[in-house]
């Protein structure tokens, strides 16, 4: 796929993989919506790419996904790229034997994890593969998902929502190939963000870095040069595509 002209939807687009994925698709001529919960965020980025338009939305409520998603149609067109990037990374042991009272793993946390990643991925990628149905046109819904899809311990939320992501893909794929639209995942490894920063002490995540044969995190580039991959490979479908320097967890 030539990205020159196409149109493109990334959720969680005003920082980290989603900032880094927009930049490139504006440098390699695609028109940009974005959505993100950072109202600030989203100004500073229009005001530096005014190819990219932002609308402030919680993905994680089909409410406002579905207003969202209008509101990206009536900017670009139409859309030919949904990148589902918005997610938090939250670690919680299922039973925390220190805890003074309730020991179980938080409910709220487990709903507001799986709201985020996972039922977002469904409330976009639905709405908009609706919509390219619609219109009768060829796209790709690229997915991100995590290697703690695989079963990491002491993230019984986050490795739940991530696997659903990637079953999600693969049902997609099946359903949409047949339509002429695609749909794939990257799962990446441990990489140098804020939000591995801030989900992991740094003494845990020195001890990942030490399982990784590359002995390193990954880089958000490395990362984005992978969707972008997904997204121009017009044979990669149904796939989940692993970047995690030969991490096995």
């Amino acid at each position: 796929m030539d990205l020159l002209g196409k149109k493109a939807l990334v959720t969680g687009g005003a920082a980290g993989f989603g900032l880094r994925l927009t930049e490139q698709l504006v440098q390699e001529g695609a028109s940009v919506v974005i959505f993100d919960i950072n109202k600030g965020a989203i100004a500073d980025l229009e005001a530096r790419l005014h190819t990219v338009r932002g609308v402030v939305c919680d993905v994680g409520d089909d409410a406002q996904v579905d207003l969202a998603v209008k509101k990206a149609i009536a900017y670009l067109g139409n859309i030919d790229i949904l990148v589902n990037n918005a997610g938090i990374m939250k670690s919680a042991p299922l039973v925390n034997l220190l805890a003074q009272r309730d020991r179980r793993h938080s409910r709220d946390l487990w709903q507001q994890v799986m709201d985020v990643n996972l039922n977002a991925v469904f409330y976009v990628g639905s709405t908009v593969a609706e919509q390219m149905l619609r219109d009768r046109s060829k796209g790709v819904i690229v997915n991100v998902s995590s290697i703690a899809a695989q079963g990491n311990a002491g993230q019984s939320a986050y490795a739940a929502s991530k696997a659903g992501v990637e079953a999600l893909t693969k049902v997609w794929a099946k359903e949409l190939g047949l339509f002429g639209i695609r749909c794939a995942a990257v799962s990446p490894g441990f990489a140098n963000t804020q939000g591995a920063a801030d989900a992991l002490e740094a003494e845990l995540l020195e001890r990942w870095i030490a399982k990784v044969p590359l002995r390193r995190l990954g880089v958000v580039d490395e990362v984005v040069e992978a969707i972008l991959f997904v997204i121009k490979n017009e044979f990669f479908n149904g796939r989940i595509l692993q970047i995690d320097g030969g991490l096995v967890i």
